[in-house]
């Protein structure tokens, strides 16, 4: 009865088509170019199939300003097609390999224009439910002095031309120096001196416990000692 019933089961969960689990992806969460430079936006995802044949990948782009996406990239039956009326038709390419589930395209020559939000989503039958990853494009434009123009939406034709009219170079809406590794440096030196602090702290408040218990040891003894000299003198 119980191999009836067993080689039941088994004929039953061969008849029921798979069900779609979750899939997620992955993409960086904001990415800096300089104005005129390439720039290669990742996307990747986990799933627990193994990797399909009819895999895909789509990227949409949003500039900064905009309420809707424009479709730019799509991956499909084995093949990449770059959107031929997006802003990027002539300045993108695919460069993922969807075997390893890498779906990242390569964005050429870029401008300011170019700000803005790309969304990728990624599919693997039967894989086909979960939440497409966003990544945020900031373009900078490199000036002497190791400095970078702000890309400001529909602030920075203004901020320039207050800039020229009042001849500053370093105008301080529209320029700010490159200090990320300052920043990242400071921060990493401000956590270990923190940490150099917390060890100075512990190991003082263990000197002074050590120093008061052996205080009241020698306290302790004395007294003992003076109580046995008074005994014997009485005696």
């Amino acid at each position: 009865m119980l191999t009836i019933l067993a080689l039941a089961s088994i004929v039953l969960l061969g008849i029921v088509p798979q069900q779609s689990e979750a899939i997620v992806i992955y993409t960086g969460w904001e990415r800096h170019a300089l104005v005129g430079s390439d720039i290669r936006l990742s996307c990747s995802f986990f799933s627990w199939r193994w990797t399909s044949e009819d895999v895909t990948f789509s990227w949409s782009y949003r500039p900064d300003g905009a309420r809707d996406s424009i479709s730019i990239f799509h991956y499909t039956g084995g093949a990449p097609y770059v959107d031929n009326k997006g802003p990027f038709r002539d300045r993108l390419e695919f460069v993922g390999n969807p075997a390893r589930r890498d779906g990242s395209i390569l964005l050429k020559n870029l401008d300011y224009g170019d700000n803005g939000t790309f969304t990728c989503d990624a599919k693997n039958p039967p894989d086909i439910v979960g939440r497409a990853s966003s990544v945020r494009l900031l373009v900078f434009e490199k000036e002497s002095g190791d400095q970078t123009q702000l890309p400001m939406t529909g602030m920075l034709p203004d901020c320039r031309q207050k800039e020229k009219a009042l001849g500053w170079s370093n105008y301080p809406t529209c320029s700010v120096p490159i200090q990320a590794g300052v920043i990242t440096g400071a921060i990493i030196g401000a956590v270990l001196g923190l940490l150099v602090l917390i060890v100075v702290i512990y190991y003082l408040m263990r000197f002074l416990v050590a120093r008061r218990v052996f205080n009241l040891s020698v306290s302790k003894h004395g007294r003992k000692g003076k109580g046995k000299e008074g005994s014997q003198q009485r005696q």
